[in-house]
């Protein structure tokens, strides 16, 4: 096919979104930087419509995201004017960043810090003089985060700037001030990208100088900047894996915090970030916040009285056997997960999982079935209690008990596999849908031996 064919091939592909067909055409000799009858470059387009798996595919295959379009700006400015931090970092991740020129450098950042000193909302009326009322919806911007997409006077942005702007300083070398970029992220909440664009860029500054200056906002008065420490400490040991970066501060630093700490929010998040360390501490303090008024502290408190899913002391035992009976049926959830393989507490838990699958709340039914379902019990109480959850309205709750039955090979398994219905995509490699193809397999096979 000739390169013309190639290249509206190209342009068909990124204009239905399809990631794939773009790397097979590109990897067939269709120029990334293909243009369509304007002269504005499929990147654009892909940049446009907030496209991040299209624009990752293109600039892996060449594109260039400085190239010039009929009015002068580039992709990347596009992109940075258009508040996707997802977007902005899916260009740079190859090694587009060091190619900038210094002016252009400049000039990103310029732009991103004037969209996130104005605003979105009024950046876009001072650009385009509309005076109407804005539309924004809120949209994930990198299906975990959380952004709001502007539209006025015909053009639409995501108010991401915060985290575009902390991005482009990160990539660009850029020695922004600690207390600076927290501030960026505490304007808004954990769940947006700012946010979490903020926590990741200081994370990957592995300095001790960094480090000091972010656990410096424990102490600060505002629960939000505490927060913030829990969340960076969070994921700097959940990166790094097997070498943590100042570990065993942190360790120390989370266990005095976790005894200190008044606002019942932080603390369930220190305590979260607290038990991803092995710290000679962390049962002591988990022992001693067993009883703490703040039901989301008490969700946390199991998990710091067992190694591996092994209770570590009678008294973590003792503490996990009230916390089964506690009167939030989320901490009762947590408890029986976190027990549910010492055979002394067996019986307490498979009494308090029964009870919570008649639970009001719909996910405390999905916590039992999906604990019923893989418990040592063998009782017809147990095996009861999944088939009556077979009626629940969600599908994942039907599946756990249907699983459930077919470990213990019951008979209404084949009833559950009915229930539960069709898994659609995704659920290829799932242990329960396996455990349900296995057991009609292995049923259909006897009926017919």
């Amino acid at each position: 096919m000739d390169r013309d064919g190639l290249e509206d091939r190209l342009s068909a592909a990124v204009g239905r979104g399809d990631a794939d067909a773009v790397r097979g055409l590109l990897e067939s000799g269709a120029d990334p930087n293909t243009s369509d009858v304007d002269g504005v470059s499929v990147l654009c387009a892909a940049v446009a419509a907030y496209d991040t798996a299209v624009v990752s595919a293109l600039v892996e295959g060449g594109a260039d995201p400085d190239l010039a379009q009929p009015d002068g700006s580039t992709p990347l400015e596009r992109a940075v004017d258009g508040g996707s931090p997802d977007v902005v970092v899916a260009m740079l991740a190859t090694d587009a960043a060091p190619r900038l020129s210094g002016p252009t450098r400049d000039r990103l950042l310029s732009s991103a810090r004037t969209w996130y000193a104005n605003g979105a909302e009024e950046e876009l009326r001072r650009r385009t003089g509309a005076s109407g009322p804005a539309v924004s919806v809120r949209v994930s911007d990198d299906g975990y985060d959380y952004v709001d997409q502007v539209s006025l006077g015909g053009i639409t942005v995501r108010a991401g700037h915060g985290a575009v702007l902390t991005a482009l300083e990160g990539d660009f070398r850029v020695p922004t001030p600690v207390d600076e970029i927290i501030d960026r992220a505490v304007r808004t909440d954990e769940d947006h990208v700012d946010w979490w664009t903020a926590c990741w860029t200081l994370s990957r500054r592995r300095s001790p100088e960094t480090w000091s200056a972010v656990v410096a906002h424990r102490s600060h008065a505002a629960p939000e900047h505490r927060r913030f420490v829990a969340l960076y400490l969070w994921l700097l040991e959940s990166a790094i894996g097997d070498i943590p970066f100042r570990s065993a501060e942190s360790g120390d630093l989370l266990a005095v915090w976790a005894l200190e700490e008044t606002d019942g929010g932080v603390l369930a998040k220190v305590l979260d970030t607290y038990t991803e360390h092995e710290h000679p501490r962390l049962e002591s303090v988990g022992l001693r916040l067993c009883t703490h008024p703040d039901p989301r502290v008490r969700r946390e408190v199991p998990y710091a009285l067992v190694d591996e899913l092994v209770i570590t002391s009678p008294a973590s035992r003792a503490a996990l056997a009230t916390l089964v009976h506690d009167p939030d049926a989320g901490v009762r959830a947590v408890a029986c997960r976190v027990g549910g393989r010492d055979s002394e507490l067996l019986p307490d838990i498979t009494r308090a999982l029964l009870a919570l699958a008649t639970d009001c709340d719909p996910l405390a039914r999905h916590a039992a079935a999906e604990q019923l379902a893989i418990s040592s019990d063998r009782s017809a109480a147990v095996a009861d209690t999944l088939a009556g959850l077979l009626d629940e309205e969600d599908q994942l709750t039907r599946l756990e008990a249907a699983y459930g039955l077919a470990l213990r090979d019951d008979p209404r398994t084949a009833e559950g596999i009915e229930r539960v219905g069709d898994l659609g995509e995704g659920f290829q490699h799932d242990h329960r849908a396996g455990a349900l193809w296995t057991w009609q397999w292995e049923r259909n096979r006897t009926d017919f031996a």
